[in-house]
């Protein structure tokens, strides 16, 4: 077996991969002539996934610079049910060790041996982009946790759970603007995540009149960013906004305070976990962050379209691994898990699971999604728009006292 090939711990329905009945099938004695032909046979059919089996693949990135986010995939993929529709789910979860190569070797894997029905992750535009081209090409639909944006004919199988950054940029352009700031400086990934957000904050800031005045990037590894915050700083921004992901975008933060830096410093929607805060201390205290709203489900008004489904989840989380373990990025798989248990039950009307038509049925539903209600959004889908996320979901908070905190 794969050793990245990692089932989720604690529910027997996701911790048994097939290669695992065989060998144990194989491993045990029985007696000679029928009786061993029989267990040889059994072992075969063990191994391979029952035809009316549902099999969802779970690209997630368990080591390396993102493990902080593939950790929130495989929290969310251990509460998925067992069954649907009187069939079983089986999810199968390999570890794309944050690199696209990998992501890819995977997903062929998924899709060559494991016969899965759809692919669920993974967590970073990097990786998304490179496993697009293996769904359009084999025809599995894959739902996103990263916010993937392909057009054209690479988004016939492609779908996504997460919104744009183009959405969550444009909602701290907003705070920006009604704080009265002129200027703001930017210091990000030097990666294709960095790159998103630059360019989504360059498109949001044309209208309001707001003026980048310092742009630096750095590396997921780097192990300082000294010399870019002494840029930025010497650049007098208003503002500064932070453009990268989990755990390694507590460093610039962290570097500007240290340095004196007193302006508002904004963090993209990928920090939102726990661990971003534990590595921040009281220099992250203050930061504005766009998330989505099941970072605090409970703080929502009544009236908003996601409070029920987000405090359900957070409590079913939260119940497992514990107070405050609760992430956008938990909430984005459970959402993908959403899209496609909506899109399976559609599907099982016409097709059976493992065969092309079921496949094709499923990709069908997925972008004839109607106002789907999940904990960290709502999704409408067409065939023009295959995230189909509903702005009005975005929420800003603030990290106050070590916690999140609802600003608006």
């Amino acid at each position: 077996m794969n050793p990245r090939a990692t089932p989720p711990a604690g529910r027997p329905a996701l911790q048994a991969l097939a290669a695992d009945r065989a060998d144990a099938s194989a491993g045990r004695s029985a007696p000679m002539g029928r009786a061993r032909a029989a267990l040889a046979l059994a072992a075969v059919l063990a191994a391979a996934p029952a035809f009316a089996d549902i099999n969802i693949g779970v690209v997630a990135s368990l080591t390396g610079p993102a493990a902080s986010l593939g950790a929130e995939t495989r929290k969310a993929v251990s509460l998925m049910p067992a069954t649907l529709g009187g069939e079983k789910l089986n999810f199968i979860l390999l570890d794309d060790a944050t690199d696209p190569t990998a992501a890819v070797t995977d997903v062929r894997k998924l899709i060559g041996e494991h016969k899965v029905d759809a692919v669920l992750g993974p967590n970073l535009i990097s990786n998304g982009n490179a496993i697009a081209d293996v769904a359009n090409q084999e025809k599995v639909p894959l739902v996103s946790v990263a916010p993937i944006d392909v057009s054209g004919d690479k988004r016939r199988y492609v779908f996504r759970a997460e919104p744009g950054a183009d959405l969550m940029v444009r909602r701290i352009v907003e705070d920006m603007v009604a704080a009265g700031a002129k200027t703001v400086g930017f210091i990000g990934f030097s990666d294709s995540w960095g790159d998103t957000l630059f360019n989504a904050l360059k498109g949001a800031v044309e209208t309001p009149g707001l003026r980048i005045v310092a742009a630096e990037r750095y590396g997921r590894t780097d192990p300082s960013v000294q010399a870019q915050v002494l840029k930025l700083i010497a650049a007098k921004p208003d503002v500064i906004f932070v453009g990268g992901s989990g755990t390694p975008a507590a460093m610039p933060q962290i570097t500007l305070r240290e340095r004196g830096y007193k302006g508002a410093i904004y963090q993209s929607h990928g920090v939102t976990s726990r661990e971003f805060l534990r590595v921040g201390g009281a220099k992250v205290e203050g930061a504005l962050v766009p998330v989505g709203p099941v970072l605090v489900a409970e703080q929502l008004s009544d009236g908003h379209a996601t409070k029920k489904a987000g405090t359900a989840f957070v409590k079913e989380l939260e119940a497992k691994y514990g107070a405050d373990t609760r992430s956008t990025f938990a909430g984005a798989s459970w959402d993908a898990w959403l899209l496609l248990q909506n899109a399976f039950t559609v599907a099982l009307k016409t097709a059976k699971p493992g065969s092309p038509a079921f496949r094709d049925a499923v990709r069908d539903a997925l972008e004839n999604t109607r106002g789907l209600v999940g904990s960290n959004g709502v999704y409408t889908t067409s065939p023009a728009d295959h995230a189909g996320y509903d702005p009005k979901a975005i929420v800003l908070v603030k990290v106050e006292n070590g916690a999140w905190k609802l600003v608006k």
